[in-house]
């Protein structure tokens, strides 16, 4: 029993069918190919395999940085919401579908680019055919790496992160001081002024309180409540009065002011302990890990993107360097036996040119050919026929006029019908 006779009868794994399904290999020629084949493209569906579950892990690692919930690098929150707690079940979903996008993408790549000359030297002219998916390769691969970049350096990143969420957090404090302190001045030079004419009145009744005293202990005069004790009880009175009277007319505004004074310190503080915080969470996006990454990381970060890029793009260059094989053989066989049963024939010409031989390819159609060559056999047939016909015509109608030239004369009838006289 030849290899090939027992490698056909052999099942493959299950592994191995989904790996060449990975490939875009087709298995039925597969399971006919040498053992060298299959382990070829195999292998090619585990690049591209790998390379969509790492996608799949970057597109989570991105999407949770760009759309997850934002804390303060390195802070630990020990109550979390629902959307927060069950948040990594969005991540999981975007990851796989991304996964999946990348990874069909790759799949169409790699089955879409062809072996070029069959040799394991990559020309010019493979080169340059493969241009366009080298460069959807090299986006991908780049697509890839970063975000598994920021992932890798997580702990670097946080630390870096967290000492420029500090100095931002010090500045909008600043600006948040800076902003309230003139409001609240403003509010404190009001009550003030108020605060000042009622001190204003509480000195002069207490003057009158003192002087009255004194009169009545003899340090200002006559001793006892004369006349000028009189007088000066009535003033500290009327002094009272005014500062009841006072008291009456600004108290609510008093009492406004005072409540505006807390209200923007208690908006101060919520806007330092709330708002400044919450505008510095924000700066825990996926822009800044990456600016952070490069910082510190440098050559880690272009490490890891040249081995995604490797990974992304390789299979491309190993299609161009494989040697054609049994598989590549049969399946052009059948390519070309498709095309002829479907009436497509494709003819090889050399041409001499300045630079040597020119290798040209002409595809015949050949159910158009023959259905053009039967409608310019009816278009003759039916041309012979009109002149057939026509030619009998003009023997009958020759014929007819010698027998009787009275019917195709039309002078004297002409006369008669202009002169009936």
């Amino acid at each position: 029993m030849s290899q090939i006779d027992y490698l056909a009868k052999e099942p493959p794994s299950k592994i191995s069918k989904f790996l060449w399904w990975c490939a875009g290999a087709d298995e039925f020629f597969l399971r006919k190919s040498p053992y060298q084949d299959r382990v070829k493209y195999a292998g090619i569906g585990g690049i591209v395999l790998a390379t969509g579950f790492l996608a799949g892990v970057a597109g989570a690692v991105a999407f949770d940085t760009m759309f997850g919930p934002k804390i303060l690098a390195g802070e630990h929150i020990e109550r979390l919401s629902i959307w927060e707690e069950n948040f990594w079940i969005f991540n999981l979903l975007f990851g796989i579908i991304w996964g999946l996008i990348i990874f069909n993408l790759d799949r169409f790549i790699v089955s879409s680019t062809g072996k070029g000359d069959g040799t394991d030297a990559i020309t010019l002219k493979e080169f340059g055919q493969a241009l366009p998916r080298i460069f959807i390769a090299l986006i991908l691969g780049f697509t890839i790496s970063k975000p598994l970049e920021i992932k890798m350096l997580k702990s670097e990143i946080d630390v870096e992160l967290s000492k420029t969420q500090e100095v931002k957090l010090a500045e909008f404090d600043k600006l948040t001081e800076s902003k309230y302190k003139f409001q609240i001045d403003e509010i404190d030079k009001d009550i003030d002024k108020i605060e000042s004419e009622r001190n204003v009145i509480v000195e002069r009744q207490k003057q009158a309180e003192k002087e009255y005293l004194d009169q009545m202990q003899g340090r200002a005069g006559q001793q006892g409540f004369g006349p000028r004790a009189k007088q000066l009880l009535e003033l500290s009175k009327e002094w009272s009065n005014k500062i009841i009277q006072f008291d009456k007319k600004n108290q609510y505004q008093v009492n406004s002011l005072k409540s505006n004074r807390d209200k923007k310190l208690k908006e101060k503080d919520f806007e330092k302990n709330n708002v400044n915080k919450e505008k510095v969470k924000k700066l825990d996006g996926l822009l800044a890990r990456l600016e952070i990454s490069h910082r510190i990381g440098f050559w880690l970060g272009w490490a890891i993107t040249l081995i995604l890029l490797s990974i992304e793009m390789g299979p491309i260059f190993f299609k161009m360097m494989m040697n054609k094989g049994v598989y590549d053989y049969m399946v052009e066989n059948n390519n070309f036996k498709r095309q002829v049963e479907n009436g497509i024939y494709k003819e090889d010409h050399l041409y001499e040119g300045k630079n040597g031989l020119i290798h040209m390819e002409k595809y015949r159609y050949l159910e158009v050919e023959l259905s053009k060559e039967e409608k310019l056999k009816k278009i003759e047939k039916q041309k012979q026929i009109n002149e057939s016909i026509i030619d009998e015509w003009s023997t009958k109608t020759l014929n007819d006029v010698k027998d009787n030239p009275s019917t195709y004369y039309t002078e004297g009838k002409d006369s008669e019908t202009n002169n009936p006289a």
